[in-house]
């Protein structure tokens, strides 16, 4: 007669063999868990250093603009609807800036040297290079807040509302089309920064 095999022999072994398993998939599972983890925060740093680039970039144009706009009315050059302009953005733009810097916090980078003098002998010379000023800023808004985080996205959103609308408004102030595209392109952000220090408004 065979030896007697132990009822909970076969179920034993089972649970033992089970338990094995639960475990070692549970450190796969948990390995698995800690890396993806781990790629989360490295995407989460390099999203966080894209958005202080491009907000840092942003930052340098409305100081760009509200360096040129403070000049122009201490200049007093300007009357009239230019004035009136000028004084309204300016205040705009620093609050702007403000907001930027509120969100960089210490990765804020410093206001740049701006001389702006060749742009205000004339009324006209100053409207044509505001002109020339907004339409570049919209460029590099319109061409890098997509490469924003979503959270950052929707403040930076209002700003870039507001500076098509001072693009308008100093258009028409010129007696162009303050609209005269269905889109507006893009423009490299180095191509519109080296414009802007062509033309002493950036140092």
């Amino acid at each position: 007669m065979g030896k007697a095999r132990h009822p909970d022999s076969g179920s034993a072994w089972t649970r033992a063999r089970f338990l094995r398993i639960a475990l070692g998939g549970g450190a796969v599972v948990s390995g698995g868990a800690a890396l993806g983890a781990r790629r989360d925060d490295a995407g989460a740093r390099a999203a966080a250093a894209r958005d202080a680039d491009v907000l840092n970039l942003f930052l340098t144009l409305e100081y760009v603009q509200h360096a040129f706009y403070e000049e122009a009315l201490r200049s007093a050059r300007l009357d009239g609807a230019l004035r009136t302009f000028a004084g309204t953005v300016a205040g705009q733009e620093a609050e702007h800036a403000a907001m930027l810097r509120e969100h960089l916090g210490r990765r804020a980078n410093p206001r740049p040297k701006s001389d702006a003098g060749g742009a205000l002998r004339s009324p006209e010379e100053f409207r044509s290079t505001a002109v020339d000023l907004e339409e570049a800023v919209l460029s590099v808004f319109v061409g890098e807040s997509p490469n924003l985080s979503q959270a950052t996205i929707v403040p930076v959103a209002t700003l870039v509302s507001v500076e098509a609308r001072q693009a308008a408004w100093i258009r028409d102030l010129a007696g162009v089309s303050p609209a005269p595209r269905a889109a507006d392109a893009a423009r490299h952000p180095d191509a519109v920064l080296d414009h802007l220090r062509s033309k002493g408004l950036l140092a």
